[in-house]
């Protein structure tokens, strides 16, 4: 017999009745039925009932059994009485009866409780990430991620692509964040960066006619930890290809992407088509470059609609140069409580609050101030204040016969009246809300947000707005991964109080057009750029890179950087593109935001397998520590402490 196992904790069912077995894994728990105890051994695999009576030569060491303890156990495998099965677990039909058992590993005192769903503080699972490992979830959420790791590999190597590996320790190479810098012991006062990507090396690697690489690639960049970034290192599936348009790469990663998700998204629907949005649309339609369109609400600017209107906030706003006013369509929140709970989201944002507009029945408001007047009728009767009678009783009347007129308008067109309420409403007048009505395409029980002013300092708020109409509404399908590329990203952009123009997006697209696309004005330059952007995530970005020296430094130097600092800064890539550089493409694609997005997770740090904290500190091991004295001594470094 094996020295550990004769079978996991998720092999045996009733085939084994009456084998003798051995199992070896963790105490899940323990339950005591008068004298009877009954432990849940969990290993990787799952869970097997084991018991043990009076009669069992061990019963006394199975009492000092506790949760955690790693054991092995010898038993025979009974039937449970069909009574007493659980259909729940593979093994339900089954328990194992121990004759045997040799504690491998006892546990101290929990600091958390690997059996059921309680709540810890994230500290405490980071401090103690081998336990919080053991948790089910954990198990699943790290199962998957190697899972797709192994899919992804096997989906490149059937389109043709090979695996090479680069550098871990290179040179700084800015790619828009900060480098972790390694001090080089042989060379004092000089040095090494962990590769934020292997951009450089991938191009080269097309330099040196391979054609197709890809990379499961290790990247490093000290950012500022958000719940969907890693503060210090994450995967990426990373591909390059030589001789290809922008089209081909999304034809190339698209089934691989879309596969991972069909094969482990849990029979959630997966988009076949993949839309190509501009950046400037995706800006405009979702406040954002990485939109969710699960969510079928697309923003509209309505700024004709406001200028010159009664609305003086907004009629000013757009006397401005460069200013806008945008609506946000809600299907279905046409009501006061609904708008005011957006409004005190908007107040939440920092914002004063948003402006609204919500459409109703017209004659269900005319039967509702009819029944209002009724009631006030009966208590001026009540009183016998006659006037107040006869008053009222005037203004229902007129009420009457204007809901009567509605009601057979209705009926020779089929067409319900509509009207506009809110203070906007109020303020802009009957011929502009229906215009707005008109150009949104809402209707009865519908209604529509505003924001304005120049549109980079709102849009991201109106994002964010339009994402939590969605929510609140029930809009965003929940089941369902949806995809788009987002294309066309301007290249550059100029400072609004220096007038200086600076690259806005990747310096290392190819710019549509080429040469003569930067003869013109910088701001209309387009790069064959492209994110891929699936449920308000970024999943993948990309680009057609530049791969002829004389565009590259004529791109540099509209946003002010010479030749001279552009071969101090890239030397390795300028000088191998002297030499036939072919043109070349790829992507990247962020392998903790997919399996993240497979594991219905919201944070990161639930699907890599020791992750950092909040603040960038890996608790369990103590890092970042200090440096001894001899190791800054052998590097010829100093600390300055801070003050």
């Amino acid at each position: 017999m094996h020295a550990y196992r004769t079978h996991t904790c998720a092999d045996l069912s009733a085939a084994n009745v009456g084998d003798t077995v051995r199992l070896s894994g963790w105490v899940h728990r323990v339950r005591d039925h008068g004298g009877i105890l009954f432990i849940d051994l969990r290993d990787h695999y799952g869970i097997t009932q084991v018991l043990c009576d009076p009669d069992s030569p061990v019963f006394a060491q199975v009492e000092k059994v506790r949760s955690e303890w790693c054991i092995r156990i010898d038993g025979v495998v009974k039937a449970r009485d069909a009574s007493l099965v659980n259909p729940k677990l593979p093994t339900g039909e089954i328990e194992v009866f121990v004759r045997d058992i040799e504690t491998l590993g006892a546990a101290d005192e929990l600091p958390l409780i690997v059996f059921g769903d309680q709540e810890y503080p994230e500290e405490t699972r980071l401090r103690y990430r081998y336990l919080d490992l053991r948790r089910e979830v954990m198990q699943k959420n790290m199962t998957l991620r190697s899972d797709v790791v192994a899919s992804m590999r096997r989906r490149m190597w059937d389109r043709g692509f090979r695996e090479y590996q680069t550098p871990i320790i290179t040179a700084s190479s800015p790619e828009g964040a900060r480098d972790f810098l390694v001090p080089s012991r042989l060379h004092p006062g000089k040095f090494y960066a962990l590769p934020q990507a292997p951009q450089q090396f991938k191009q080269l690697i097309m330099v040196s006619g391979f054609d197709k690489y890809f990379q499961i690639a290790p990247c490093f960049r000290d950012e500022d930890p958000r719940a969907d970034r890693s503060p210090t290192d994450f995967y990426q599936l990373d591909l390059e290809m030589s001789f290809v348009t922008q089209q081909d790469v999304f034809d190339t990663i698209q089934p691989v992407i879309g596969g991972v998700f069909e094969e482990f998204g849990n029979g959630r629907k997966v988009d076949q088509t993949w839309e190509q949005i501009s950046y400037k649309d995706a800006a405009l339609w979702y406040g954002t470059d990485k939109p969710d369109l699960r969510n079928p609400i697309k923003m509209q600017i309505v700024s004709d609609h406001f200028a010159g209107s009664g609305f003086a906030i907004f009629a000013k706003l757009l006397e401005q140069d460069g200013t806008q006013i945008r609506a946000i369509p809600a299907p279905g929140g046409g009501s006061r409580k609904f708008c005011d709970r957006m409004n005190a989201f908007a107040q939440k944002e920092g914002l004063p609050g948003m402006g609204y507009i919500f459409w109703r029945d017209k004659g269900d408001v005319l039967r509702g101030e009819l029944g209002d007047l009724l009631t006030a009728k009966i208590k001026a009767e009540k009183k016998k204040d006659e006037s107040l009678v006869a008053k009222i009783s005037s203004e229902a009347d007129a009420k009457a016969v204007e809901l009567d007129r509605l009601e057979q308008e209705a009926n020779l067109t089929a067409v319900r009246p509509v009207e506009a309420a809110g203070p906007l409403a109020k303020n802009i007048g009957h011929e502009r809300t229906e215009a707005i009505r008109q150009q949104l395409g809402l209707g009865v029980g519908d209604a529509a947000f505003f924001l304005g002013g120049k549109p980079k300092q709102f849009e991201s708020v109106a994002g964010r707005a339009r994402t939590a109409i969605g929510e609140e509404l029930g809009l965003t399908d929940k089941d369902r991964f949806a995809f788009a590329w987002i294309v066309d990203f301007p290249i550059y952009e100029k400072d609004a109080e220096s007038g200086k123009i600076d690259f806005e997006h990747n310096p290392f697209s190819m710019p549509q057009g080429g040469m003569e696309a930067l003869l013109g004005d910088p701001l209309e330059v387009l790069g064959f750029q492209y994110d891929l952007a699936c449920n308000g995530y970024e999943l993948v970005s990309g680009a057609i890179r530049n791969h002829r020296p004389e565009i590259m430094f004529k791109a540099f130097e509209i946003a002010g950087y010479g030749e001279e600092e552009v071969r101090k800064r890239f030397g390795g890539m300028v000088n191998a593109f002297r030499f036939g550089a072919p043109p070349h493409g790829g992507c990247a694609a962020g392998i903790d935001r997919i399996v993240m997005l497979l594991a219905d997770e919201a944070n990161i740090r639930e699907v890599i397998m020791f992750p950092m904290n909040q603040r960038a500190e890996d608790v369990m091991m103590g890092a970042p520590s200090e440096p001894t004295p001899d190791q800054l001594m052998e590097l010829r470094l100093r600390s300055i402490p801070q003050d």
